[in-house]
């Protein structure tokens, strides 16, 4: 057992208290409070800092036009992310077409887009994935007789073509090609059709030939295939011969073949494969969304699409952006990370915000036993000036004639005592200092001791004799 603890235990004999008789001391209080309030700062800070590492992020993504494949195709997406809880979540915002999704993400006002690769591209858009690659399907009509029959782009200067789809890129695109093949788009008469109920419209159209944009498996392209071809008319399909010069002048097209058969087999249609141009629906973001939740959408994506493609086997093909340094899109650095196996880990990321999270603890800690001692400090001036004061009761004690107030000072060494304890247990005065008023204390009650016997003795012999009474 310590010096100390003996010295608190025969204090608290000398000087017993009955319960409840003190109530808690201002200091001891207020050091309570601020480890109680400590403690649920600490616990705050864990819960908030967990629940925001946690958090599903919410991410609004343009898609359209309205019923859309690309729609369809996103809305099941974000069923998915909600079913499995994903810590990335889209919410679809319905547009117009891949021209107002791309305004809309220029503007801001979303996070994502579904957008085509060959139209003008927001200035911060960085590619996620790619949705599917869409191939251009150029066919002319021709009837039972060989004269005339067009069997080449350049020979439709002066036709009348119809396009199916209303969006202006279609248009765009087929004016692209003419022009790459010799045609100039002047002389050409383009007819639009939208991509539902074009096989009445076409009925009352002299068409000599149709362009279809989608997928190689698109039921929009076949259905036009086949909606054109009744009444003894047989489609030839063109080839796209000046495929790789667009490719080159255009970064946003590739040049891609479509094999015989792709759109029946008896007759086989085509017949033989062709050379086209194709080019592909993206998810992009803006260049300011995180690599962490870039990576993260990333990695969902293609963690369901198997799911995707099975549930929308004609329209969804995801495939990952291109993370060339020249893409024509370029790949989003979190997107472009988990491509290439180098996205960061938790400590890579936050390693920063933890070791500065260290640092400031450490200076926290440091600033707290700073205000703790300075607050201390009133206690170790009190306790130095009590000590003081149970030396001169020391001196006073050795010289006072009177027993009442040797009683007065043993009643004001045991407050004393009390204020020394609590300034211990507050750690406001050390084992050392303890020590030293022991012994001081020890010495004044040795003292009083000492003065009682010898005032008592001095009374005893100098109280007059008692006579006794002989009757």
């Amino acid at each position: 057992m310590g010096f100390s603890d003996m010295f608190t235990r025969s204090m608290a004999m000398e000087a017993p208290r009955s319960p409840g008789s003190t109530p808690p001391r201002p200091h001891k209080m207020k050091a309570m409070l601020i480890v109680v309030a400590a403690v649920l700062a600490i616990v705050a800070a864990v819960g908030g800092t967990t629940y925001w590492l946690n958090r599903p992020i919410h991410l609004r993504i343009a898609v359209g036009p309205p019923y859309s494949d690309d729609v369809k195709v996103i809305q099941s997406l974000s069923q998915i992310f909600a079913r499995d809880r994903k810590y990335i979540r889209l919410r679809p915002i319905i547009t117009d077409g891949t021209s107002s999704s791309a305004a809309s993400l220029n503007a801001g006002t979303t996070d994502l887009a579904v957008i085509r690769g060959d139209i003008e591209l927001p200035k911060d858009a960085q590619a996620i994935a790619s949705i599917r690659k869409n191939f251009a399907v150029l066919w002319a009509l021709n009837g039972s007789s060989k004269k005339g029959a067009i069997k080449k782009i350049e020979q439709l200067a002066g036709k009348r073509i119809g396009v199916i789809g209303r969006t202006q890129a279609n248009v765009n695109l087929l004016k692209v090609i003419l022009t790459q093949s010799g045609v100039d788009p002047e002389k050409v008469q383009v007819v639009q059709f939208t991509t539902t109920g074009f096989a009445d419209a076409i009925k009352n159209e002299k068409l000599d030939a149709f362009l279809a944009v989608g997928p190689l498996n698109s039921k929009i392209t076949a259905d036009a295939i086949a909606a054109t071809t009744k009444g003894g008319k047989e489609p030839t399909f063109l080839s796209v011969e000046t495929a790789d010069a667009i490719a080159q002048k255009y970064p946003v097209y590739e040049s891609g073949e479509i094999p015989a058969g792709s759109f029946g087999a008896k007759p086989a249609r085509p017949d033989d494969k062709i050379d086209t141009i194709t080019f592909a629906h993206h998810i992009v973001a803006r260049k300011s969304l995180s690599e962490a939740t870039a990576g993260a959408l990333t990695r969902q994506l293609f963690s369901v699409r198997q799911t995707i493609q099975g549930e929308f086997p004609q329209t969804a093909k995801l495939e990952t952006p291109d993370t060339d340094k020249d893409a024509a899109i370029p790949a989003h650095p979190g997107a472009a990370a988990y491509v290439d196996g180098e996205e960061k880990t938790f400590l890579d990321r936050y390693s920063d915000y933890i070791w500065g999270s260290l640092m400031a603890l450490s200076a926290l800690g440091s600033a707290g036993a700073w205000f703790a001692s300075y607050w201390r400090k009133d206690e170790r001036v009190t306790n130095s000036n009590l000590r003081e004061r149970l030396l001169e009761m020391l001196t006073t004690a050795r010289k006072t004639t009177s027993i009442d107030e040797l009683d007065s000072m043993q009643a004001e060494a045991d407050e004393i005592m009390r204020e020394t304890l609590h300034c211990f247990e507050d750690g406001a005065i050390e084992e050392g200092s303890l020590t030293a008023f022991s012994i001081a204390l020890e010495q004044f009650h040795n003292a009083v001791a000492d003065r009682k016997t010898f005032l008592l003795d001095m009374a005893s012999n100098t109280a007059p004799p008692v006579r006794s009474h002989v009757a």
